[in-house]
């Protein structure tokens, strides 16, 4: 991976190389070590650089030793590709969208993997960008899903899945080329993932009953008619 990011700075024009110094914490350590190295080669030394350095330079070298020790724990297996050394681990787009899409997570279960892929990434601004648009989704379109269910007479189900696609072709085709930007990686398990929403409709379905009681009497009438549906 260093290499290859040695390669792809070679390419890149001098204002390009400094928006990685100067933005440096939004882009991947061991990319902006390649930066800096080649502004150095063409005689540029930005004024941060040593400390950038000092601050970097450990975290990349403790990120490939980890991925080395870990890649050398795997058994090799005849005829399949083995991601880098230094390979972050992520949550991959199939994993996302099938989050997404699952009436127990939504849209906010697929919003939650790719949150964690832009934290991993160090992608802070992309993160908080993120959570923005989740929050404003769920206003917005959770609005109109109750409309269209309460007087359209929509199918909740289908409610569901109109609701999650636009949110699935923003992760896919917005947030994921513009700050994940990598097809390296190593895919992490969704075992996880699946336990934990489990366990959260689980405890939605025990205190379903109880809140349903804390509401007015007209709306405890809705829930109950669309729980039937």
């Amino acid at each position: 991976m260093a290499d290859e990011y040695a390669e792809k700075m070679s390419r890149k024009s001098l204002p390009e190389l400094q928006l990685y110094v100067q933005n440096h914490v939004e882009y991947r350590e061991d990319a902006v070590l390649a930066a800096l190295t080649e502004l150095e080669r063409r005689g540029e030394q930005p004024t941060e650089a040593a400390a950038i350095r000092a601050a970097l330079t450990p975290i990349v070298e403790q990120q490939r030793a980890a991925q080395a020790e870990l890649a050398a724990s795997r058994p090799a297996v005849p005829g399949q590709a083995t991601p880098a050394a230094d390979a972050p681990a992520l949550y991959s787009p199939g994993t996302i969208v099938l989050f997404s899409m699952l009436p127990i997570s939504t849209m906010v279960g697929g919003g939650v993997l790719l949150g964690i892929n832009l934290f991993r990434l160090r992608r802070m601004k992309a993160l908080l960008g993120l959570i923005l648009f989740i929050v404003g989704y769920l206003v917005a379109a959770s609005q109109v899903l109750t409309w269209a269910v309460l007087t359209q007479g929509l199918h909740p189900l289908i409610g569901s899945l109109l609701f999650n696609v636009p949110a699935v072709l923003v992760y896919l085709f917005w947030f994921w080329p513009r700050y994940v930007r990598t097809d390296t990686y190593r895919s992490k398990s969704m075992i996880p993932p699946i336990i934990i929403c489990f366990l959260l409709v689980w405890g939605l379905q025990r205190a379903m009953p109880y809140l349903i009681k804390q509401q007015p009497k007209e709306v405890q009438m809705e829930m109950e008619q669309l729980m039937k549906r």
